[in-house]
């Protein structure tokens, strides 16, 4: 179930929609296909209200790979091709820039079951672009691959979004928001509880610096952190500080003096911190206004069901 959810993804940006199971990334995406009607509110694409039409100018890379494993890398492409009604000269050409947009030119002629996991990503990806698609849909590009081919799915990403194609992500990989897009929104519970660039992101909290504090007696470690006016928070089950500047490692060793401490540790605020932050709340205490343009109404997309 959808909230009365709205965002606006600009030309040209990777737009990252992070959120647990069952927050509504699915449906979102199925709004976004015309494959489910929302109940009320408004979608647009290039300026148009979403419908069969719009369809076209969409790309879906698919988590589960879309390739017919018997056929060809060329031969998946045209197969596709021809669905948008592409055909002669015209098909071929789109085919060949395909291949080589996603580094599979020497592939061409495998047969896809002979590929890689990695490859086969990537030949799914060329597939969600045969026909020149406004936005591109990535559900979970990178799942289930080693780190190597990750890296190269994500340089791939970054290269697409040079030759100016407007992405929207989906991805549990924190890192992988973290590093590709330009703004992320948090979504649960079918509502996008804050959203902006990494920058705008880091205000939702008010700390410059994540302590890690190892110890032997955390109850003493946490109400002395108390006495300071630091907040604590738990990330996995490593005991964690909100500093609200930065201190030097001396600072902080005389300020939980008398305290035994294995061990500790300085962070900047990453996305992993704001992610458990807003996903761990009842609801957010702080939230950043969505980047709507003009042409966006105020309910982008809204739907009661998933």
């Amino acid at each position: 179930m959808l909230r009365s959810l709205s965002l606006s993804i600009e030309s040209g940006q990777i737009y990252g929609l992070l959120g647990p199971n069952g927050a509504g990334k699915t449906t979102t995406i199925n709004i976004l296909c015309h494959l489910l009607t929302p109940d009320s509110g408004m979608v647009r694409i290039a300026d148009q209200p979403i419908s069969e039409t719009t369809k076209r100018l969409l790309g879906v890379a698919p988590q589960e790979t879309l390739v017919y494993k018997t056929l060809t890398c060329a031969e998946n492409l045209r197969f596709f091709g021809r669905i948008y009604g592409l055909k002669g000269d015209d098909l071929q050409q789109r085919v060949a820039d395909g291949l080589q947009a996603v580094g599979l030119s020497d592939r061409a002629h495998s047969v896809a079951e002979t590929l890689s996991g990695g490859m086969q990503r990537r030949l799914s990806m060329a597939i969600a672009l045969i026909h020149q698609p406004k936005l591109l849909i990535l559900d979970e590009p990178t799942t289930g691959l080693d780190i190597e081919t990750r890296y190269d799915i994500w340089e791939l990403i970054r290269q697409l979004r040079r030759q100016g194609m407007t992405i929207l992500l989906t991805t549990h990989l924190l890192d992988e928001a973290e590093r590709l897009c330009d703004r992320i929104g948090i979504l649960k519970q079918g509502e996008i509880l804050v959203e902006g660039s990494l920058d705008e992101l880091r205000q939702t909290i008010p700390a410059a610096e994540i302590l890690l504090l190892h110890t032997s007696n955390e109850a003493s470690a946490i109400a002395r952190g108390q006495e300071l006016g630091y907040a604590h928070r738990y990330y996995g089950a490593e005991l964690a500080f909100w500093l609200p500047q930065a201190l030097e490692l001396t600072e902080i060793l005389q300020q939980f003096d008398g305290i035994p401490i294995d061990s500790v540790t300085r962070r900047p605020v990453g996305l992993e911190h704001i992610y458990l932050d807003v996903t761990q709340r009842d609801r957010p205490s702080t939230e950043l206004t969505p980047d709507l343009t003009p042409e966006t109404p105020p309910e982008a997309l809204t739907t009661e069901g998933e």
